[in-house]
């Protein structure tokens, strides 16, 4: 797909075509012999805005902002180039006014109404929980854009996103203070991080459940994160970087394409800059190693996709039982996540961007893993269904990368404290 945000100019006035008949006179008077059928009136539908919205946060969420272009969006709904542009004027005016539009109901969701002051604190939280998880639910394509893709709003937009998140997060702290009043400021945020996490996780997979369903399971799943009692915080070390040996450019390059990726994200990183990164004097030095970056980002996410699931067989293998198996890959999973945060993010937010023959593969590879984890959460709670454990697995792997996006290396957002969330949400409660 082409980036292409050139304003189509404006459309010539219409042509009818001549049919056989407008030339056939039936005597002097030039009367028609013979009257062709009325062509029925092509009605522009009056929701067609909401249609383009809903077209464009499908393509922007699917394969992010900057693969998607207006012809694509176009393309998708039948309709030309032009008549798009009639609705909006670019490609980052949809962007925009869908970014914001679910921001703003999520910020709305979490609004108590008067009467809900009468309610005791537990009923208050499942309420913001419930109304947050039902909006997340509703707009679950365009959730994708205020999770990840909210880097390239403009700064006056982001400035704007951020205050809707705010809302939210501040919503969701003031109703699990009342709720948990002993719980200290530090921790308190560390879950209610966690609490957006889970909710939002939705928008990162695929998997499918009636939406009633889905909400149900949010929600008990939050409620259950808003019980645990964390460990005291504990320092988190700095991980030393390896040494890679000036032989190993490939290497090099790999890390220094994640990072710029990770601080840029992969359309504003070019492969002339992943070479001044690596010390190399020329970007062609990069293709003796790869035929460009996105080869690069391909050999990045193989590397993050064997790292789950290489783990799965020999961790099985060793335990005594499901239980023992997942808490040694929670374990596992945490602590390679800790060791490349940029590569987790990058998983995350740039996967949009790999090849669609490599995305295909990798799906598949993920897929795979998923499913060998939800079996064995299956195994720990029969009480669950298949879809069931898959989000709940899908919400134990964003937890991760959201809290260490918020927190970095914050002692509240410790590997302890990381992992004792992720068996919150696929255990559930620990019994009492």
């Amino acid at each position: 797909m082409s980036v292409d945000n050139r304003r189509a100019g404006p459309s010539s006035p219409p042509v009818r075509a001549r049919g056989r008949g407008d030339d056939l006179a039936n005597g002097p008077g030039g009367a028609r012999k013979s009257e062709e059928p009325a062509r029925p009136v092509r009605r522009r539908p009056k929701n067609r805005r909401a249609q383009i919205a809903a077209a464009a946060a499908q393509a922007f969420g699917s394969y992010g902002y900057h693969s998607v272009s207006m012809e694509d969006i176009a393309g998708g709904l039948g309709i030309s180039s032009a008549a798009l542009y009639r609705h909006y004027p670019s490609k980052y005016a949809l962007f925009q006014e869908e970014s914001l539009r679910v921001g703003q109901a999520m910020a709305e969701s979490v609004r108590l109404p008067p009467e809900a002051a009468e309610r005791s604190p537990e009923i208050r939280l499942r309420q913001v929980l419930e109304g947050l998880s039902t909006v997340t639910v509703a707009n679950r394509a365009s959730v994708t854009l205020v999770r990840w893709e909210g880097r390239y709003l403009e700064p006056a937009d982001r400035e704007v996103r951020a205050g809707q998140e705010t809302a939210v997060l501040d919503a969701l702290d003031t109703r699990l203070a009342a709720y948990a009043p002993g719980l200290r400021s530090g921790d308190r945020r560390v879950l209610v991080i966690a609490l957006l996490s889970t909710i939002t996780s939705i928008a990162d997979h695929h998997a499918a459940l009636p939406p009633k369903s889905l909400v149900a399971l949010l929600v008990s799943t939050c409620m259950n994160l808003t019980g645990t009692a964390l460990p005291p915080p504990a320092d988190i070390e700095p991980v030393p970087p390896v040494e890679i040996p000036e032989s190993f450019k490939h290497e090099l390059l790999l890390r220094k394409g994640v990072e710029l990726f990770h601080a840029r994200g992969y359309p504003n990183v070019s492969v002339e800059d992943i070479a001044t990164a690596a010390g190399l004097s020329a970007a062609s030095a990069v293709y003796r190693f790869y035929r460009g970056k996105s080869d690069l980002l391909t050999a990045a996410f193989r590397r993050a996709a064997e790292r789950v699931s290489s783990a799965i067989g020999p961790a099985v293998a060793a335990a005594g039982g499901p239980r023992e198996a997942l808490d040694s890959l929670i374990d596992q999973y945490v602590e390679g996540s800790f060791t490349e945060r940029e590569l987790t993010f990058v998983y995350y937010t740039e996967f949009q961007h790999v090849p669609a023959e490599e995305r295909a593969a990798l799906r598949n590879v993920q897929r795979l893993s998923v499913d060998e984890w939800a079996r064995l959460v299956r195994q720990v709670r029969p009480d669950l269904s298949g879809p069931q454990s898959r989000f709940l697995v899908h919400a134990a792997f964003a937890l991760v990368v959201d809290l260490g996006r918020s927190f970095g290396t914050v002692p509240v957002a410790s590997q302890e404290r990381v992992a004792l969330l992720m068996r919150t949400i696929l255990y559930g409660p620990p019994p009492a």
